[in-house]
């Protein structure tokens, strides 16, 4: 069963559930805080990938001019102990501003629409015309420290909380990638989430692969494709699009 259709089914669970909703958005931010300069801007494939203090500084400046990013999505959840996986197909929006905007827009197998704005997130079930809203105050925590993964930090913040590591290179699916690690030093996050590994294209400099690793030995992996940056994205892009008698429902 989808994370998402188990919300609000036991305080446990929700805890649970609350966390896995964290990392779909951190999951979108954690995309648009990586490189989207092309390879003409100076940077080529090598046979070595580049060195983690370059890729920092790309990141650094990427963050100077990122405005909106679209792209579709492919969010796959490996459950290793039933040895289950599930693949949810969708799109990705996300636009900078005074209070950060990210809408999921999962189309299949099961639709819904996961919305996340600053401390808020809103899920959108159309089977069951309903919206559930989330507080994310108390679990500003984990908030924070996936946001320190966003556009709007320095890389010496990021580095505060996450030792990072570079692995080296890994081809895929045809295309050269530097392949890095992060790992959480407050023991609060790794208690949940151990690492997230990284693929950045040597020939694009944006990530087409992300893998999160969860304490449990469970993962979820995204890839991104059809990348548009910068692009007009208009207000109603941002809006759960449900019906005017779908119902509202507050999950504590």
């Amino acid at each position: 069963m989808n994370p998402v259709a188990k919300l609000g089914n036991s305080e446990c669970g929700f805890r649970e559930a609350m966390f896995r909703l964290i990392v779909a958005c951190a999951l979108a931010i954690l995309f648009v805080s990586l490189p989207f300069a092309s390879a003409s801007a100076g940077f080529r494939k090598q046979k070595v990938a580049p060195p983690l203090g370059e890729i920092l500084a790309r990141m650094n400046d990427a963050a100077k001019h990122l405005k909106t990013v679209s792209a579709n999505i492919e969010y796959t959840k490996v459950t290793v102990v039933v040895d289950d996986k599930s693949t949810e197909y969708g799109e990705l929006f996300f636009r900078k501003g005074k209070n950060t905007e990210i809408l999921l827009n999962f189309h299949k197998p099961d639709p819904k629409v996961i919305l996340f704005n600053k401390s808020k997130a809103e899920i959108y079930l159309p089977k069951s015309n309903q919206i559930q809203e989330y507080d994310l105050e108390k679990q500003s925590g984990l908030v924070e420290q996936f946001l320190l993964l966003g556009f709007g930090k320095e890389t010496g913040d990021l580095q505060k909380s996450y030792q990072i590591k570079l692995l080296g290179e890994e081809v895929l699916d045809g295309d050269t990638t530097a392949l890095i690690e992060l790992t959480p030093r407050k023991e609060s996050i790794s208690a949940q989430l151990t690492k997230v590994q990284l693929w950045i294209s040597e020939e694009s400099w944006i990530p087409v692969q992300q893998k999160f690793f969860e304490a449990g030995g469970d993962y979820l992996i995204t890839r991104y494709t059809a990348v548009k940056v910068n692009r007009e994205l208009p207000p109603s892009t941002f809006r759960i699009p449900a019906p005017s008698d779908a119902k509202r429902v507050k999950m504590s």
